[in-house]
Order: C-alpha cells, then structure tokens, then sequence
C-alpha cells in the first residue's frame, strides 16, 4: 500500500540520481500523485538545468489532473530568480492544491519562503516528511549554508600496523597499501564531490592526477598547497586536463584551467581556505593529502566523515596513520582490504 513515506521516498531515490551533477545546487526529488497513485516524477538533473519540480510537471501526461494532485518534494520549492524561474510560482500557476515537503531549505534566499509564498496563494502545506533522510542525502548543502564553509571528508589508506607511508628519505616512490577495489571506489567518490585536496609533499613524492578514471563522472576541482611556488611545473597535477586551483603565499597568474588563490601564510590556513572555497561555491571537499594535512584537519576537528582504507599488509616502519575518533556508520570488506567511513561526532 503507498503512503505519504513511499511517495517521499521516492523523491529521495530520485535526487540521489543526480550526485556529482547539480552542486553547489542541491540534490533534489520530486513526485506527483493523483487518486494514490505516481503520475509525474522528476528530480534536479544538472546544475542550470530545470529543478525536480519542473521535471515532474512536466513528465504529467494530463496536465488537468494537477489539479486534483499532491506534489511530493524532499526540499522546499525555491522562491527565487537564479538559474531557473522560481519553482513555487510554477506550482502555484499550475493550481496543484496540495504539497508535501521533507525539508525547509537553508539557503537564505530561500529558507521558508517558498512555502510562506504557496500558502499566500491558498496550497495546503505539509514540512518535515522523513526530515531526517532529506537532511542526510543533502548534508554537504545543509553544511554549506549552515556553517558557511564545504563539508569536509577525510580520506586516507593505511597497513594493518598503522602506517599511512614508508619513510621517504629511504624510498623515494610511493608505495600502493590497498587494492583495485578499492581504487575504483575512491575514483567513485572523487565523481561525487566538487574538489579534491592535497598537501605540497603528496604532489611532490606522488605527482597524483587526482583525476576519475577508474569511474565515469564529474571531475573535481583539483586543489593543492604550495606556499613558496616550489612544484615543478611538469607534475601532472599541471597539466591542464582538469580544473586546478594552487593555494600560495606569492603572487602568480591564473592560467589556462589553472587559478592561484593567496592566503597569509603567517597566520592557519585552513580558515582562510575554508573562507575562499565559501565565496567560490565549493560544496564538498576530499583532503587525500600526507599526515601532515590530514592531521591540521583533525586538530581543528574540521571534517565531516573519515573514509579510511586498511589493507592487507604490513611496514614495520614509516609514517604513522592519523588518530581518529568518530562514529562508524559503514563498513564494508574490499575483497582483502576494508573501509571504515567515520562520522564526526
């Protein structure tokens, strides 16, 4: 039997299509139901295109039917002129009567006033239907708006006896602690989020590309520290292939696909960064760096969830994995490896 939770549950199965797609725009569902039953759905396909309202007004075959329906959405319908004409004046022009809404949003533009907007037109309005899910596949948005900076997730892979690196004054190239599962999971995830993150020695040892190749998807903005413009200019990270950003402390021009941004070195970082990624419209952030990033990280308590890798061997020596406290809340078994994803407390 369908109810109200099914149809918002649906919504949510639908705005999770759009992951990696629609940022710094929210992830977005939509369904309409007439008599019990779905006959329109949509959901916020890619950032400036039509929202999940839209989608699903459209997707009705009988528009007269929208009369008599209830629109299901698993956020508040926007009030305002951005990309797209405002979501609730469509509703309203369309005279759907009633409207179901799993959360308020929190972007101040927004923020209740596409509801105060359909009940000034007469539509009956429900809010908080399954709040907390709509909260949670949204999370990255609701951080953005709520504490002014992206939401923050830790990523490392670390030896059965707490090693995240070997020594390398000893071995110069990087050493490979998981397995290919477990890479294509983590190229799942760079898809997923806006940005990248890494520390000056992990471009220098390494020379990453920080790119999805092991997945289809977006590509994140690849970001990296280098306060003195020491990088050499032919690591891959360079290469023009994807957006990248340089977080310095000199003077130096943009080029092609390539943005420096200038913080004060002389004073911590991390909330300058966080400030400038805010103005920029960066949802999400990975930090994949060394110890040393990853550890400033965690000495603010500046993250959101932790996803680290165990794999299946051992160092004896080298560079100590980050101490971490957190709640779990998944765990899976990479054929011989594992991750544990940690939510901050």
């Amino acid at each position: 039997m369908s109810t109200p939770e099914t149809f918002m549950q649906r919504c949510l199965d639908l705005a999770l299509l759009g992951i990696g797609d629609v940022a710094p725009n929210p992830m977005v569902g939509c369904v309409i139901v007439h008599n019990g039953k779905i006959i329109g759905e949509g959901y916020h396909e890619k950032f400036g295109q039509p929202h999940a309202e839209v989608n699903a007004i459209r997707s009705v075959k009988n528009p007269e039917l929208l009369k008599e329906s209830t629109l299901y959405v698993s956020l508040e319908p926007c009030a305002h002129f951005g990309k797209t004409p405002p979501c609730s004046d469509l509703i309203i022009e369309t005279q759907i009567p009633k409207v179901v809404i799993g959360t308020i949003d929190p972007f101040a533009a927004v923020a209740g006033k596409g509801i105060e907007r359909m009940q000034k037109a007469g539509i009956e309005v429900e809010v908080g239907l399954l709040e907390k899910k709509c909260r949670t596949i949204n999370r990255r948005f609701f951080t953005f708006h709520e504490q002014k900076r992206p939401y923050i997730i830790l990523k490392w892979a670390q030896t059965l006896d707490g090693f995240i690196d070997t020594d390398r004054t000893e071995t110069k190239h990087p050493t490979w602690i998981t397995n290919a599962l477990s890479k294509r999971l983590v190229h799942k995830q760079r898809s997923e989020e806006s940005a990248i993150l890494i520390g000056t020695n992990t471009a220098e040892y390494d020379n990453p590309a920080l790119t999805v190749r092991e997945w289809t998807g977006s590509q994140p903005i690849r970001m990296v520290l280098d306060r003195s413009g020491r990088l050499n200019p032919n690591l891959i990270i360079f290469d023009g292939k994807a957006p990248t950003w340089v977080f310095t402390g000199i003077d130096q021009e943009d080029r092609e696909n390539l943005k420096f941004i200038k913080l004060d070195f002389g004073r911590n970082i991390l909330p300058q960064m966080m400030e400038e990624l805010y103005k920029r419209d960066i949802l999400s952030v990975i930090v994949e760096g060394g110890s040393e990033l990853l550890n400033s990280f965690l000495e603010l308590n500046l993250w959101d969830e932790a996803f680290v890798y165990t794999g299946n061997q051992f160092f004896g020596k080298g560079v100590a994995a980050p101490h971490i406290s957190g709640k779990t809340i998944a765990y899976r078994k990479l054929d011989d490896c594992k991750l544990h994803v940690l939510k901050n407390k």
